[in-house]
């Protein structure tokens, strides 16, 4: 106990030291610098303890054959998560580029401390014994929380602390594929941290450092072997535009499916053993018959990207039962794409932890061979080669999922080295995020925060409606009045309030109607009335009412609608909270504008 009272008054000392010798901006790139470090250490420790348990689980297994064991091994990982989780962590640590968003729109960008390495744990877990999800999201909220902390140690304020945040998503990403373009992009499109002099330096030194790490640690080898074999020609540009429609289609696909199953999941989520019993069958189940959702998925991708001819392709059908029977390549890949959807559904579902962005890139690589093989097979035009549109559909697939279309160009062209393609890598992710935003505003990681409100934008308006509290605005200091109360009793209530505007309540509290003291001012002072009238004759209708949990976007436009100086605030009971005044709401607006827009 004494060692951690020094420590905290060691740390306490030094941050005063930074503090007194640094101005914001130093301080904030000096910190960016230090999360670059760890987000990307986080990184590599993540990839390192997923393949140890990948290479000791499934050491041994048969390439030539299906394998039993995969029935077993992803319950037993999901199992384990989720002891992990109830017992170590205490506390939700699903859907990591979600929570993300939430804690920088309604949090002030805090994230637990326990962020900084239990989504590490938890989703090497679930992917080393086979759940089929990505390891980005958990990263990326772990590189998060490491920037949100350090910026609590060291006392800055609402936008560094967002800077720093986006600086741990964009090193995560950047630590993770070697791409540091892609790390920004990411934070920028993804998160939707504001793009300006503050906010690039330090999210760019972060994604430089993560990088320069990774490469120390891993060596100079892309993520990808891919070598062009054709050059990108203009009489393909039909085939990118309709490719980048079939991606949008797959991603609302992907997106819809996904959304619904975890819905359903949400529904038994009281019953955590008949969730896991559910949810690892079915994963298992998918996993025996197309042993490629095993884990991240990343290594069949990679056959593609090799691979010149069906023989080579026909790896991809290894520890299945359908190998040896090359003839069956496309049906397998055509069940795959359909399938990953349910696979990651059921590994989050059931209990285990990781994220929607392998799973995107994953079946946008197998889209994008089979629209290429069905293409060639057909002789529907220009050959279009089965490799480079692996990669495009592996961008478009995620660009129309993330609603992210530079980070899908840019990803792609990082962890390949394939710049040659960046005019199809663009065509395709444009198409795709234009297809989808017509039937999906938002990206899978946004639109359950949008839905409630709570989703942080670039528009400067809803970002600033967004950060506002509702109930640092409610005034809770009145006087209430019943029905059957008498005139003069009323007048002397009128006498102690200092608001112009009286609730009646029943005797449960619920908010029946109002006295506007300016309506009854012609009655108020003749005393002759003060026994003939009572308040159920004089009182008004409600002007405006709205939830407790109603947006602040909902709130000022009712504002608006009603054209009333104050507000009724009831919770789902119709029991009155208290008031908010339109003075008070926009003098709060006023105040937090001018601080969002200073640098």
């Amino acid at each position: 106990m004494d060692r951690l009272r020094s420590l905290e008054s060691k740390t306490s000392a030094f941050t005063s030291w930074c503090a007194q010798r640094l101005d914001s901006r130093q301080l904030t790139i000096i910190l960016a610098f230090a999360v670059g470090i760890f987000a990307s250490l986080a990184a590599y420790a993540l990839h390192l303890l997923i393949g140890k348990i990948q290479q000791l689980v499934t050491h041994g297994f048969s390439v030539e054959s299906f394998n039993w064991a995969y029935l077993v091994f992803p319950v037993i990982g999901i199992w384990l998560t989720s002891l992990f989780v109830r017992y170590v962590v205490k506390d939700n640590i699903s859907h990591g580029i979600t929570r993300v968003l939430y804690a920088i729109s309604t949090k002030n960008s805090l994230l637990k401390r326990h962020n900084c390495w239990s989504s590490v744990v938890a989703s090497a877990i679930t992917i080393g014994f086979g759940g089929s999800v990505g390891a980005e999201a958990p990263i990326v909220l772990t590189g998060s929380a490491i920037g949100s902390n350090l910026g609590r140690i060291f006392h800055l304020d609402k936008k560094q602390l967002i800077v720093l945040v986006g600086c741990g998503a964009a090193s995560a990403i950047a630590g993770i594929f070697k791409a540091p373009i892609a790390g920004l992009v990411f934070t920028l499109e993804v998160l939707m941290v504001d793009l300006s002099m503050a906010s690039l330096l330090p999210i760019l030194t972060a994604s430089v450092t993560a990088t320069c790490v990774s490469y120390i640690l891993q060596g100079n080898a892309s993520m990808f072997d891919f070598q062009l074999d054709s050059a990108w020609s203009v009489e393909r540009i039909p085939a990118s535009i309709l490719f980048g429609v079939v991606c949008a289609v797959v991603s609302l696909y992907f997106m819809r499916m996904m959304t619904a199953c975890e819905n359903f999941f949400a529904r038994v989520n009281q019953y955590p053993y008949i969730k896991l019993l559910f949810g690892g069958l079915l994963l298992s189940s998918l996993i025996f018959f197309f042993p490629v959702l095993y884990g991240e998925g990343y290594s069949s991708i990679g056959i593609f990207l090799r691979g010149k001819t069906e023989a080579d392709w026909g790896e991809i059908l290894n520890n299945s039962l359908f190998y040896g029977h090359d003839g069956a390549l496309l049906f397998f890949v055509a069940c795959v794409i359909l399938t990953k959807v349910f696979a990651t559904s059921a590994t989050n579902g059931a209990g285990g932890c990781g994220g929607t962005f392998a799973p995107s890139l994953f079946i946008g690589g197998f889209t994008g061979f089979l629209f290429s093989r069905l293409w060639n097979i057909n002789q529907i035009g220009v050959y279009i080669p089965e490799k480079n549109f692996t990669l495009l559909g592996m961008a478009g697939v995620m660009a129309g999922v993330m609603h992210a279309p530079l980070t899908g160009i840019f990803l792609i062209a990082e962890i390949t080295g394939g710049y040659q393609l960046f005019i199809p890598l663009i065509i395709v992710s444009v198409c795709s995020v234009l297809t989808i935003s017509i039937f999906e505003p938002h990206s899978i990681y946004a639109m359950r925060l949008a839905r409630e409100g709570k989703l942080l934008t670039h528009h400067t308006d809803r970002s600033i409606l967004t950060l506002m509290n509702m109930r640092s605005v409610i005034d809770k200091d009145f006087v209430s009045v019943n029905p059957d109360m008498l005139l003069g009793d009323l007048v002397n209530i009128i006498s102690k309030s200092h608001t112009s505007y009286i609730p009646v309540l029943d005797s449960a509290g619920c908010l029946l109607a109002e006295i506007d003291i300016a309506k009854i001012r012609h009655i108020m002072f003749r005393t002759e009335l003060y026994h003939r009238f009572t308040v159920s004759q004089i009182m008004t209708p409600v002007q405006g009412k709205i939830g407790v949990n109603d947006p602040m976007e909902e709130v000022m436009q009712k504002f608006e609608s009603v054209n009333s100086r104050y507000l009724s605030v009831v919770d789902v009971n119709n029991h009155l909270i208290g008031y908010i005044s339109r003075t008070r709401a926009y003098s709060l607006y006023r105040k937090m504008v001018a601080d969002f827009s200073a640098e």
